[in-house]
């Protein structure tokens, strides 16, 4: 039988296999051939950036923060250059199998004599090889920098040791200015103060640095290497005056050491024509350097809260007291005024006629008003018959009620918002608080009572100061600031303060009027004596107010702020400054815990800001001359020309030796100068007790005992019945040589608000 032909062709079947595959080859090295085109041509951009990114390392370059200067130029928060040094220990390892060398042990043991690091802690970080940076002193300074450098050369290590720089904010002064210049965080970022309020300006825009690298790491030269500079920020030059500053934080740091305040003491310094900040201070601060470390204060209130240290409520604790001591009381807290607000009730009774300065009122030690019998600070009362300008000058709060009821609510609150209690005052800090005052329709007659002498109602210690200004720059009300100018890295001026004058609120024969009026309370027998400045004149009011906020467990307040607000010289106002006292313990009056501390201020800043002295003869003072070697007639004739008194002693006619010594500054009204000639015995007396004396019992007890007084506390001590000593530079019972000057301190206590 004939056989037949197999359906199956593999001939046929291998070309049709062969043609699907050269089909499929075909199809794949089209898309392969037009994927690469598209690579090449349509995301060339995109593929070379991967490509560079593969290839290439970008370094920063930091930018210089700015600046910080006070008016004079003096740096008050500046940009040092610190470096971070640290290791390459998967170097260390290759550079170890390649040299036969134990780099390990080498640079630990070189380091170790350079960084605060022992061995040990050096050799356990060269020895991780799993990582390529090591970080092994975070801040060095320049001297340790510098050797470091030394040993990479000496020992060729510069593929192990590496350096960074980087800027580190420093604050040269530590405490100084702290609330006001705030501090920055790890990253340079301003977190308080000016720091904060002028972030963008101080901070500069960063560079960076871009090379390619090969597999190993290494920079290689080639086209993609390209450098964008750093470009610093700008400094800011600010209005404070660091001399007059540092006058401010003494002063307050004595009061709230004497009467241990326990809610910190607040001091500003103003200039009354522009709105200039001069000085601004509050106590129980911190070093800008290391802000997270608490106040003494604050540590022992931390303490004494019993909480176990680590706890949540240790921490939180911890967390509420670093924030208020970093916070700027002046402008981010509120306290009630007290009677220094009566400047501002006076102001709107004479301005809109409600009282004239001659017009007559009484006082009975209270008033009947809405249903309550409110008091004045002086129980008995300040009698009848007297004028305004008696009861302002002696804060009479009868006086000021029946004053605010003749202005009427309506016209009270309207001046209110003129002289910017209802705004803030816009001052060029973070977190201004906003006052918290009644509604229009909730001044009452009895809210509008105790508003007039400054209780019931908080505003800001900027607030009041503003307004105190305003009342002595002929009634302008003008917006302080802490920038004067913004300046570039190459001292251009880029921009600068104009002051801001919002509106006039009373007119220039008013604001005289007042300047006049307080002044007098201060020179005079008014209850601003303890304010008083020997040769100026200075206008100034006291306050004291309560705090209802707290209360004791029978519902009480018992907490006392004293403060007191002044402007000098009162006919040429220049500067305006306020003294707040928060929760003294030692006394609570304004006129005890604040007042002599303002006269502190002023003596030494008036002086300094180029205001000539006028003495009267109580207060004209002299320098003692060195008369050591003089004939006693020469001796004689300089100390007569010098308005001093002497006393020879011996019968020689040349001086020998002389008692208070050279340099010596005395008061002319019984000042003495004890001159000894040839042979003659130095004589000595007994230094009496004369705390709780009054000033003229205590000024006759040491001169009978032939000694000389320096006068501090109220220079106008010879004025009123009560100026009382209150310390003794040298302490009663010692012997002394006659002649021997001792400080006394006195103060007026018949006044209390």
């Amino acid at each position: 039988m004939a056989k037949t032909k197999s359906r199956t062709d593999p001939v046929g079947i291998t070309r049709k296999r062969a043609m699907i595959l050269f089909i499929s080859f075909s199809v794949f090295l089209v898309y392969l051939l037009s994927y690469i085109l598209s690579m090449q041509v349509f995301s060339y951009d995109r593929y070379q950036g991967k490509v560079l990114n593969q290839i290439t390392t970008t370094s920063p370059l930091r930018a210089k923060r700015g600046n910080i200067l006070d008016a004079n130029g003096n740096t008050l928060a500046e940009s040092t250059t610190e470096w971070r040094i640290f290791l390459s220990p998967v170097d260390i390892r290759d550079c170890t199998k390649k040299d036969g060398v134990d780099y390990a042990t080498l640079i630990a043991q070189e380091l170790s004599a350079l960084l605060p690091l022992d061995f040990e802690t050096i050799y356990k970080k060269a020895s991780n090889s799993r990582v390529i940076d090591e970080t092994l002193l975070k801040r060095a300074d320049e001297t340790t920098y510098r050797a470091t450098l030394n040993l990479i050369r000496e020992k060729n290590l510069g593929d192990m040791i590496h350096t960074e720089a980087f800027y580190s904010r420093y604050y040269p002064n530590g405490k100084f200015l702290c609330q006001v210049l705030g501090f920055t965080g790890s990253d340079s970022q301003g977190l308080f103060g000016l720091e904060y309020q002028y972030n963008e300006i101080l901070t500069g825009k960063d560079g960076y640095y871009v090379y390619a690298k090969d597999a190993n790491g290494n920079e290689m030269p080639n086209q993609y290497v390209s450098y964008v500079e750093a470009t610093d920020g700008n400094s800011i030059v600010t209005t404070i005056d660091s001399y007059i500053q540092q006058q401010l934080e003494y002063q307050i740091n004595e009061t709230r050491a004497t009467y241990d305040a326990q809610n910190r003491v607040t001091g500003i310094v103003m200039n009354v024509n522009t709105g200039a900040i001069l000085a601004m201070a509050t106590t129980n601060g911190f070093d800008c350097n290391d802000p997270y470390q608490l106040d003494e204060l604050y540590q022992k209130k931390l303490a004494a809260s019993g909480y176990a240290e680590g706890s949540d409520e240790y921490k939180a604790l911890k967390t509420e007291l670093l924030y208020t001591m970093w916070s700027n009381k002046a402008v981010s807290e509120l306290y009630e005024p007290g009677s220094t607000f009566k400047i501002f009730t006076s102001c709107v009774g004479l301005e809109t006629g409600a009282t004239t300065m001659q017009d007559h009122y009484s006082c009975s030690g209270s008033l009947r008003i809405g249903g309550y019998n409110i008091s004045c600070h002086k129980r008995g009362g300040h009698g009848s018959g007297f004028t305004f300008a008696y009861g302002l000058q002696n804060s009479c709060n009868p006086t000021m009620m029946t004053v605010a009821a003749k202005i009427g609510a309506e016209r009270f609150y309207e001046y209110f918002g003129k002289f910017g209690y209802l705004d803030k005052t816009g001052i060029d800090l973070p977190s201004e608080a906003k006052t918290i005052f009644h509604t229009l329709a909730g001044l009452g007659t009895t809210e509008l009572a105790t508003s007039s002498f400054g209780q019931r109602f908080k505003v800001t210690m900027i607030q009041q100061l503003t307004m105190v200004a305003c009342a002595a720059n002929g009634g302008k009300l003008v917006t302080p600031y802490l920038v004067q100018k913004v300046v570039d890295a190459d001292g251009n001026v880029i921009s600068e303060h104009e002051t801001d004058i919002k509106r006039t609120v009373i007119s220039e024969e008013t604001s005289r009027q007042i300047a006049a009026c307080l002044e007098e309370g201060v020179s005079g027998n008014g209850g601003a004596k303890n304010a008083y400045v020997a040769g100026y004149k200075v206008a100034a009011k006291t306050g004291t107010s309560q705090k209802f906020d707290i209360l004791d467990e029978n519902g009480n307040s018992y907490l006392r702020v004293g403060s007191c607000v002044a402007f000098a010289p009162s006919d040429q106002p220049e500067i305006a400054c306020i003294i707040v006292v928060d929760e003294p313990q030692n006394g609570k009056y304004g006129s005890m815990v604040a007042a002599p501390y303002i006269s502190g201020l002023l003596t030494n800043v008036l002086p300094y800001l180029n205001f000539e002295a006028k003495y009267s003869e109580e207060d004209r003072t002299a320098v003692v001359g060195n008369y050591v070697g003089q004939s006693v007639t020469d001796a004689k004739k300089a100390l007569k020309d010098a308005g001093l008194t002497c006393r020879v002693i011996g019968d020689g006619t040349q001086i020998t030796s002389q008692v208070p010594s050279p340099e010596t500054v005395l008061r002319c009204e019984g000042g003495c100068v004890l001159l000894y000639t040839d042979g003659a015995l130095e004589e000595y007396t007994t230094v009496p007790n004369l705390r709780g004396l009054d000033a003229q019992t205590a000024n006759a007890m040491l001169l009978n005992a032939g000694l000389n007084i320096e006068v501090a506390g109220a220079k106008n001590f010879y004025i009123g019945q009560n100026a009382t000593v209150i310390t003794q530079g040298v302490e009663p019972g010692l012997k002394v040589k006659r002649g021997t000057v001792v400080r006394v301190t006195f103060l007026h206590t018949d006044d209390q608000d």
